[in-house]
């Protein structure tokens, strides 16, 4: 199962956060139209947040074999919370900003790092020139308006943060407030996404079964080699028989983990290649600094895939 979203704009119109800033006390942004549907809505930092129209337009997703748009939209609309796994670069958060725009509804994501506190989530009392006043999280946000929430590497996160999302995760649907003393319900639109690279998961980074079994989940990986060459060429523009190529790379590469690699080529990286091609660098050079440089600095595993990009450009 693997998704990317190729050609799909983010071009940010405004920057709400003195909106955001003016969302007290149940104040709904919504209701003013600062989160419009068909829009994405991506939180960039605790309080910031660009907004951007994703038009709709033909070709915008390559789905691949499965089922996994059917399947999130009555999930969705059974208001399931859900888990996307997958390798790093496979299309994880492309799938959930397309599945965002499919439905109509706003999305915030959150990207995960372990300096994130559950204030940093749900909201916090800021100081100004009249006293005190609280200012929503996004995890918040994203419950009062209705948007779908969207936590990208929940696993970076320290366990004692993930756990304030579990009752908006199960039958009750609700957020404590505890150092406001509310109880925010949550709007009837909102669902809860999250995802994570199950290859980085640890004794020390890894979600409780308790967070776990409260969500439907999706395992996504790299696409099938065809698939990926044309997801590829409509990213980028770039000549089909390139980017095969390309792909055929990605795939020695990806035989590799394991085994001196710890994690293969993604698709990410075979699109950066191939936009250094479209700007007239020459393949093996843009192969070698997109896709091998990155990823390794064992000298011996990065000649080995310098000569299998010898070998398929030769």
């Amino acid at each position: 199962m693997s998704f990317v979203i190729p050609g799909l704009p983010r071009n940010p119109v405004a920057s709400l956060d003195a909106r955001l800033r003016g969302h007290d006390d149940g104040a709904s942004p919504a209701a003013a139209g600062f989160f419009g549907p068909a829009c994405l809505t991506i939180l960039i930092g605790y309080g910031h947040v660009e907004q951007g129209a994703i038009p709709r337009q033909d070709g915008a997703f390559l789905p691949g074999p499965g089922q996994e748009v059917a399947l999130y939209e009555v999930a969705y609309h059974a208001r399931l919370p859900v888990m996307v796994k997958g390798p790093t670069g496979c299309g994880k958060s492309r799938f959930v900003e397309y599945m965002a725009w499919k439905l109509g509804k706003s999305l915030i994501t959150v990207a995960c790092n372990e300096d994130m506190t559950a204030s940093d989530l749900v909201g916090r009392y800021l100081l100004d020139a009249n006293g005190t006043r609280w200012l929503d999280g996004p995890l918040t946000t994203a419950a009062r308006i209705g948007a779908i929430c969207y936590l990208d590497e929940i696993v970076e996160a320290r366990q004692d943060t993930t756990v304030v999302i579990h009752p908006l995760t199960d039958h009750r649907r609700v957020l404590p407030l505890d150092k406001k003393g509310e109880l925010v319900e949550a709007h009837a639109d909102f669902q809860l996404v999250i995802s994570y690279n199950p290859g980085y998961q640890s004794l020390m980074k890894d979600l409780k079964q308790s967070t776990k079994q409260r969500f439907a989940a999706f395992d996504f990986d790299y696409p099938e080699a065809g698939l990926e060459a044309q997801i590829v060429a409509t990213e980028t523009g770039i000549d089909a028989g390139v980017a095969s190529k390309l792909v055929k790379i990605a795939h020695a590469a990806r035989n590799l983990k394991g085994h001196g690699l710890d994690e293969g080529i993604s698709t990410r990286l075979l699109v950066y290649a191939a936009m250094l091609i479209k700007g007239a660098v020459e393949p093996t050079e843009a192969c070698r600094m997109a896709m091998v440089r990155p990823i390794t600095d064992d000298a011996d595993i990065r000649d080995t895939l310098d000569h299998a990009i010898d070998s398929v450009f030769a």
